[in-house]
């Protein structure tokens, strides 16, 4: 079935240049191209699309105010946002609406390769119930004495970025926020940016301080949320994720860039469970209720209740955010890495691992002498036995 993808700008030659460049995609994509805002939504109203791609300054109503609209009526669209090197001050408003961003002037390739990449990413999970769940979250909540921490650093003189770069590596909605930023091609960065404090130097502390101050991209957990799960545990345990799967890539010899991956995608794998958790509380105390009933495992609990996990929702909305697609899947089959068609030891594989690791360390430490609820179809299949008992050796050294 074709893709329906809605272009809208307010220049009538710009929109049939993209009309002419994109004509042999017109046997994979039903394409429209509207000009202005006020016309995109009275098309929406006729007929359901998958992506629009919207200009940024536009007479009218500009492009934050109709993917606002946007992001409310039709939350399961993809939107994704054009705009010149000119217009930070207006991309922040478009950061809770825009699921990405694209420089002007953008090439043909660049701007193919966001819409395919998304629409794939809807395929991988493609599950109605994860995309009604999700499609209208904008931001993700933040533990309310990082969200403290940062507040007070950011407001006071001596601010710098490896001060604010190190909170933020604590808290995975920053860190995914911020992330889904700097990597956006707005910024036009040479390679994939995983490292906070590198990411709050090349977006420059005015930038991260309108993040954070004053379009409020980043929210305290509910009171709610907080009385059923403890969400500073749950970033204690991807932390510790993280430093184990960066040790066990460091172990392996895999360079810098992937094992700063691992640990990226370690500190993420489980925000899909805070979401989940903030968004639908009550359908979450089910979740629990039947872990205490059953004794199976939370995702197994969390597909009876949604439909889903936890780890794809995790990995569908920081995919529709633009970060990398290594760490998208590396959250993704973080539980059952064998469904990842790789073989290589990927992110998936690094982070599954370093999991278990970590909660074996919590329960026994230095005692256990293997893994339970390991996926041994992967590690078979990737030779990995004999592997696994030198990474203990090696994380319970450190």
């Amino acid at each position: 079935m074709k893709r329906r993808i809605l272009f809208v700008d307010d220049e009538p030659n710009i929109l049939k240049g993209l009309q002419r460049s994109l004509r042999p995609l017109r046997k994979y994509w039903d394409m429209t191209f509207e000009e202005g805002g006020k016309n995109a939504l009275k098309v929406l109203e006729k007929g359901a699309f998958d992506v629009i791609v919207s200009d940024m300054r536009m007479p009218d109503m500009d492009g934050p105010s109709l993917l606002k609209i946007v992001h409310d009526k039709y939350p399961t669209m993809v939107r994704i946002i054009l705009s010149g090197h000119s217009d930070r001050e207006m991309i922040m408003k478009t950061v809770k609406s825009a699921h990405q961003y694209l420089s002007k002037p953008c090439e043909k390739k660049v701007l193919v390769t966001a819409i395919t990449r998304s629409c794939s990413l809807r395929d991988l999970l493609n599950q109605k119930a994860l995309q009604k769940l999700l499609g209208g979250i904008e931001t993700m909540p933040s533990i309310p004495s990082l969200y403290g921490r940062i507040m007070k650093e950011l407001k006071s003189k001596g601010a710098s970025a490896s001060s604010v770069g190190d909170i933020i590596s604590k808290d995975m909605g920053m860190t995914a926020k911020v992330l889904q930023l700097v990597n956006s091609s707005f910024f036009g960065m040479p390679r994939h940016i995983s490292n906070t404090g590198e990411a709050v130097v090349l977006l420059g502390i005015d930038v991260v301080k309108t993040l954070v101050l004053g379009i409020e991209v980043f929210s305290k957990f509910s009171k709610k949320t907080l009385s059923v799960i403890s969400v500073e545990k749950v970033h204690d345990h991807c932390v510790r994720t993280g430093i184990i799967a960066q040790n066990i890539a460091r172990v392996e010899k895999m360079d810098k860039e992937k094992a700063d991956n691992a640990m990226i995608a370690s500190i993420l794998h489980d925000i899909g469970k805070l979401l989940l958790v903030e968004y639908y509380i009550d359908d979450y105390k089910d979740v629990i209720k039947i872990i205490q009933e059953k004794r199976i495992p939370l995702f197994e609990a969390e597909r009876e209740i949604f439909g889903i996990t936890h780890a794809e929702t995790g990995a569908y909305i920081l995919g529709l955010w633009g970060l990398p697609e290594n760490i998208v899947e590396g959250i993704a089959f973080h539980h059952n890495p064998s469904k990842n068609i790789g073989r290589e030891l990927e992110l998936c594989g690094l982070v599954h691992v370093a999991e278990l690791m970590e909660h074996h360390e919590q329960s026994q430490p230095g005692t256990w002498s293997k893994l339970n609820a390991l996926d041994n179809e992967y590690v078979e299949r990737l030779g990995l036995q004999d592997k696994i008992p030198l990474w203990r050796d090696y994380i319970q050294r450190k």
